[in-house]
């Protein structure tokens, strides 16, 4: 493929991106061809082995840690999944505030295992009923008010994330889904 047309195929994807179809539905040799598809989402997930990465609605790609080795790979925190919180039990709606049966469950929690845990890591989401941008910051109250009871005993806090609606558990079709996906998922960092 030639530059100019390197460059066409980059504005062509440019431009198929900004009206919401999926870059990857976009082919470009001699003929332009565009297939319609589902509308691209910017998604935010979490690798089992405790790499970030993000994606953006052009395709690009790339890990959220600024750590990196000599020859550029990402160093990534080893991390378990060792507790998911589902936030109805501890929030009421719109909430951040953790009700008192809540706490004592996650102290309960914090105290059992911080013994063999070096630290943790919160974060937060949210179903998908609000904006994106109001759903990141209701899931940054609801991990920080996870990661305060963590501290009052003791335990140590290595990052506190806010996904919002971006990294669902399951697509946000029903109410028992959207449920589940209300969470503050706990990474035990040894």
């Amino acid at each position: 493929m030639t530059i100019k047309a390197k460059k066409m195929f980059t504005l062509l994807a440019a431009a198929v991106a900004a009206v919401g179809l999926s870059t990857a539905s976009v082919q470009a040799q001699n003929t332009t061809r565009t297939v319609v598809g589902e509308r691209y989402i910017p998604t935010i997930w979490v690798d089992p082995d405790g790499c970030e990465h993000w994606v953006m609605d052009d395709g690009a790609e790339g890990y959220m840690t600024p750590h990196v080795t000599p020859d550029g790979k990402p160093v990534c925190r080893r991390g378990t999944l060792c507790g998911v919180m589902e936030t109805d039990q501890f929030f009421a709606t719109d909430k951040h505030y953790i009700n008192a049966a809540g706490k004592s469950r996650l102290q309960e929690f914090f105290n059992s295992n911080k013994g063999n845990v070096r630290s943790f890591v919160i974060a937060g989401h949210t179903d998908s009923r609000a904006s994106d941008e109001y759903n990141i910051r209701l899931s940054q109250r609801r991990a920080n008010a996870v990661a305060g009871v963590a501290k009052s005993v003791g335990a140590r806090i290595a990052d506190i994330r806010a996904y919002g609606e971006r990294d669902p558990r399951v697509p946000n079709t029903s109410a028992s889904n959207m449920a589940q996906n209300r969470r503050v998922e706990i990474y035990c960092l040894r």
